[in-house]
């Protein structure tokens, strides 16, 4: 076995040596002008093609799919990778040789039979090219891909011998992860196999029909991808011709396509673009932005598309504000993705898509404070309770709180409720200079302020004025539960809610005040206190005719809130309760034994406590009004428009 060092000397020389050059030193061909001067032999260049051509001609005539059926039937990679390597190498060397020989002699009738070689190697590879490409489809899609990219060294891999197997379901777990790493190892090779085609290709002068395969292979895996994920192109007049709902739909299915393109599909084909094109920059730049420039646009121009042809309408602000965060948490992986200066169509598109739908997200709240302002109805709602404005306002805001980090970016440049528009005081100690409240906080206690006004107004159309303050004291409780259960709470502080349980409080006492204070009245001081008979009568008659009139009037009242109707029941029953016992206990039996007695003593002090249970769920034709507390949280304001 001759040494590698005299291998690669006798590669280089002439075909007829004499036998004093079967174990040349180096010094004789330290210089090839040597051959250059002696007419008796070959140029250098010549004799480096002749052996070249002599070691290529046999592997690739071999594999020229226009010869024999079995190099047109076989692939090359599939039948024998090494061999496949050794054609690689081959085309390689003689691309060199020809460049080489070129260099001295453009002209050599060499060189015109080296290139008819390296034609028929071309087309090999392109043949070779297209096949991996078409038969691997499965290895090569986009989260096959990104998962590979993603995953650890196959080297630091445990064997399973590592592991300690108890049972059957921990080895069908290790079958399982061998299988994936099984998948991504012939995607490893698969995508190491199309560099080695792709670097030969360009190094030989065939970008151009390299390329051609690969672009139009893998803009119709794009293309797929996005007409499965739902995106189609859409025109102006398609949309503006369709039902919201139609178009509601869509915009679902586009959240879940940007989602799906920008971590797999778009991910997984730059990551695909840039190992097979390694060897340069421009063609990876100019190949991605050729599979992928269509398919993004389509992708990022519906929402722009929406915005321009939809009617605005305050609840229609959601879907808005989904396409507007999605965009925004996706833009570093925009940024990253379509980086190529080539690709900025598509930055901008989403760019512009994100400002559009920023401006229209103004509009919509704009017009939304704006209807709230203007909101004059000027019917009571039965016994006191919610008003269908709490509801559909409050629903609407705790709605528009969970977007409250996207709606401080897109609100940056609108100002805040000036300082002063807002009470004194309005958050606590929030409101003061050493912490002042958050812009975002501003504007939403802006909008419940707003509210809060109103409701204010619509509780003077009330002509019992115990009602009004009822009916002031559901709705901000209202207000505060919903306030409570969201971000609001965050974003309005411990100050501002207890500042409202106190405002509760009052109105609680107002409404006791106002519509139970001749019943608390009717009593005596001092209920143990002696008295003639004919007084005690006189209490009693006045007691059961102010309780029967308040019992009959508050009746209709409701309080759906469970925890504000306890502790209104339970504050009414304190006041009245232990001083109609007392004196019921006293004096009964003074006036017991006459004969109208049942008249007199109409209510036992239990009778009282079960009148007073049964406060506050109004009507029994009415049915219960606590279902509002539960009303949905996707109620929009409708009657806001």
């Amino acid at each position: 076995m001759p040494r590698k060092g005299m291998r690669t000397i006798n590669w280089f020389s002439p075909k007829h040596s004499t036998s004093d050059s079967t174990s040349p030193s180096t010094s004789q061909f330290s210089s090839p002008s040597r051959f250059a001067f002696s007419p008796s032999r070959p140029s250098f260049s010549e004799a480096v093609i002749d052996r070249t051509i002599e070691m290529a001609e046999p592997m690739i005539t071999k594999w020229d799919p226009d010869t024999t059926t079995f190099a047109k039937v076989t692939s090359l990679f599939y039948e024998n990778r090494k061999e496949a390597k050794d054609f690689i190498k081959c085309v390689n060397n003689l691309q060199k040789a020809m460049h080489f020989h070129a260099s001295e002699n453009s002209r050599s009738d060499k060189l015109v039979r080296a290139q008819s070689l390296m034609q028929i190697a071309m087309k090999r590879l392109q043949k070779e090219f297209y096949q991996i490409l078409s038969i691997n489809r499965a290895h090569l899609d986009p989260e096959s891909i990104s998962t590979v990219s993603s995953r650890t060294s196959i080297s630091t891999r445990s064997s399973t011998s590592e592991f300690d197997v108890e049972d059957d379901d921990d080895r069908a777990s290790i079958n399982e992860c061998e299988s994936i790493y099984e998948v991504e190892d012939i995607s490893n090779v698969i995508m190491a196999d199309l560099r080695l085609i792709a670097e030969c290709m360009i190094s030989s002068g065939y970008t151009k029909e390299c390329l051609q395969i690969y672009n139009v292979m893998r803009k119709s895996i794009i293309d797929e991808g996005i007409n499965r994920l739902s995106v189609e192109k859409l025109s102006s007049s398609q949309v503006h011709k369709m039902h919201w709902e139609v178009v509601d739909l869509k915009i679902k299915d586009w959240l879940n396509a940007v989602d799906v393109a920008m971590k797999i599909l778009f991910n997984g084909e730059r990551i695909l673009c840039d190992h097979v094109f390694a060897s340069s920059d421009a063609i990876r730049e100019s190949c991605f932005t050729e599979i992928s420039k269509d398919g993004a646009l389509i992708l990022f121009s519906f929402p722009e598309i929406v915005v321009k042809n939809s009617k605005k309408s305050p609840e229609k602000v959601f879907r808005l504000l989904d396409m507007y965060t999605s965009i925004a948490e996706h833009w570093p992986e925009i940024e990253t993705t379509f980086s190529f200066d080539s690709e900025s169509a598509i930055r901008s598109q989403a760019l512009i898509s994100l400002v559009k739908l920023g401006e229209s997200i103004r509009t919509a709240l704009a017009e939304f404070e704006t209807a709230l302002q203007k909101e004059s109805s000027k019917t009571t709602v039965a016994g006191g309770g919610i008003h269908h404005l709490t509801v559909e306002a409050m629903n609407y805001i705790t709605l528009l709180v969970d977007y409250s980090n996207v709606l401080s970016d897109i609100l940056a440049e609108s100002p805040p409720p000036a300082k002063g528009s807002l009470p004194e005081s309005y958050f606590g100690i929030a409101d003061s200079d050493e912490s002042p409240a958050p812009a975002i906080s501003l504007r939403f206690a802006w909008l419940i302020l707003i509210l809060l006004c109103k409701l204010d107004v619509k509780a003077k159309h009330y002509k019992d004025v115990s009602l009004a303050y009822l009916f002031l004291a559901n709705n901000l409780r209202y207000v505060v539960v919903k306030v409570l259960s969201s971000n609001l709470k965050y974003l309005l502080g411990e100050n501002w809610i207890s500042k409202q349980e106190g405002k509760i409080k009052k109105f609680g006492l107002n409404y006791e005040r106002l519509g139970w204070s001749h019943v608390i009245e009717s009593l005596p001081i001092e209920p143990n206190a002696t008295m003639d008979p004919q007084q005690v009568k006189e209490i009693f008659k006045k007691f059961n005719s102010s309780f029967e009139q308040a019992h009959r009037k508050q009746s209709v009242c409701v309080v759906p809130n469970s925890k504000l109707r306890d502790d209104l029941k339970v504050s009414i029953a304190r006041k009245i309760l232990p001083a109609y016992r007392e004196f019921y206990n006293k004096h009964r039996d003074a006036i017991v034994k006459e004969r109208h007695s049942r008249h007199l003593i109409r209510f036992s002090p239990e009778d009282v406590g079960h009148h007073l249970s049964d406060l506050f769920f109004g009507p029994i034709e009415s049915g219960s009004s606590s279902s509002v507390e539960s009303s949905p949280s996707s109620t929009t304001p409708s009657r806001l428009r």
